[in-house]
């Protein structure tokens, strides 16, 4: 209890100090700008135009701000409108907006309505998923969410702005991928055999699953500008960034987490058999990590199928409604992409389970006596 008191202690310091890196990003933005809370109390829809299914043009609005410096005075916004669903909002009497202002000489000199304010509810929906986690875990559902908060500030503080500083986003994808492995891992397993042999497992089948993202990632001829706004980097200023490194390395970071999990399964499953049965022999030990594995990855594998054709379910419903070939569908770039994802980090669950279940003979048998063995002695 004390060896997993100071490891959690140890993570909640690295965590604010994760947290407190600079990502020498921030002066990019304005640092004049206050953002706060509004209520919007009346719209004019006059400037929008109606094309078919979208509008486009300018919403005004007059809000009403709800804290920060500027908190009750009464304002005027503008929400422009450019014809594309995915990113326009339309604004109605009563509803909360995330504001921006620009100040000059202490005043508000212009109002921009960012978007439907969320952070509330967001805050809700948080506290009642770590209320949840602690409530059914206890102190291990207090540590796992020290571990979420600590995997969010390393990927935020550290991978995203060494991607963008240009470092070798498969080399530090790796990296980060171990780091973040080894927090979750040692909080919920504690530091002990089960905890080794899961973070043994799961960086095996991280290793295995990055080997494969490269190797086929080019027989696949993808550009990384498959995923979403990343042709907008280029724009931005980072046309040195390889977007198809990142896209690869994105292949091994989105399957890490149900590797870690696939691992953390074998690992529990096998310690409690050594706890049990400490008569058995590697090879016994062996054969029932992989039992535990087979059982395991057979459900694990189509959650990736799940989890990945979700995000794209409305393109497959196009496709579907077009009539399209399948043989079209899949030579798409965007399909090519989570056909590459699914199979590629399902490859990696596949051998976690016999990587964990070998590190696991290896580890809870070392030192023992076999069951012939012991009948011998006595």
């Amino acid at each position: 209890m004390k060896r997993d008191l100071i490891l959690t202690l140890f993570f909640v310091v690295m965590t604010l100090v994760v947290m407190a890196l600079p990502t020498g990003f921030s002066d990019r933005g304005d640092a004049k700008a206050v953002r706060c809370k509004g209520k919007v109390l009346e719209t004019d829809n006059s400037l929008l135009r109606q094309y078919g299914i979208v509008r486009m043009g300018a919403q005004s609005l007059e809000v009403e701000l709800l804290n920060g410096p500027f908190k009750g005075e009464i304002v005027s916004a503008e929400n422009h409108v450019t014809g594309k669903m995915d990113i326009d909002k339309i604004f109605l009497p009563g509803d909360k907006a995330y504001m921006v202002l620009t100040t000059k000489d202490g005043a508000v000199a212009y109002a921009n309505a960012m978007d439907h304010y969320r952070l509330d509810v967001e805050l809700v929906l948080l506290s009642l998923f770590f209320l949840l986690l602690i409530l059914f875990g206890g102190w291990t559902g207090a540590k796992a969410i020290l571990s979420f908060i600590f995997s969010a500030a390393v990927i935020w503080q550290i991978m995203v702005p060494m991607f963008l500083k240009g470092y070798n986003p498969i080399v530090t994808a790796v990296a980060v991928v171990t780091v973040v492995s080894a927090a979750v891992i040692f909080l919920v397993g504690g530091l002990s055999k089960q905890g080794f042999v899961a973070f043994a497992g799961a960086v095996a089948g991280v290793v295995t699953t990055c080997v494969l993202a490269l190797a086929f990632g080019g027989a696949f001829k993808l550009h990384g500008a498959v995923r979403p706004f990343s042709e907008t980097l280029l724009y931005c200023g980072f046309a040195d960034i390889s977007l198809t490194q990142v896209f690869l390395a994105s292949v091994f970071i989105a399957s890490s987490g149900a590797v870690m999990d696939l691992a953390m399964d074998v690992a529990s499953a096998m310690n409690e058999l050594a706890l049990k049965r400490p008569d058995m022999d590697f090879w016994e030990s062996l054969r029932s990590g992989l039992a535990v594995g087979r059982a395991v990855v057979g459900t694990m594998t189509t959650t990736l199928l799940f989890a990945y054709s979700g995000g794209y379910i409305t393109l497959l419903m196009v496709f579907m409604a077009q009539g399209v070939a399948l043989g079209n569908l899949f030579n798409l770039n965007y399909v090519s992409a989570e056909i590459l994802n699914t199979l590629v980090g399902s490859f990696g669950l596949i051998t976690v389970a016999p990587f964990t279940a070998l590190a696991g003979a290896l580890v809870f048998t070392r030192g023992r006596k076999s069951g012939a063995d012991l009948q011998t002695a006595e």
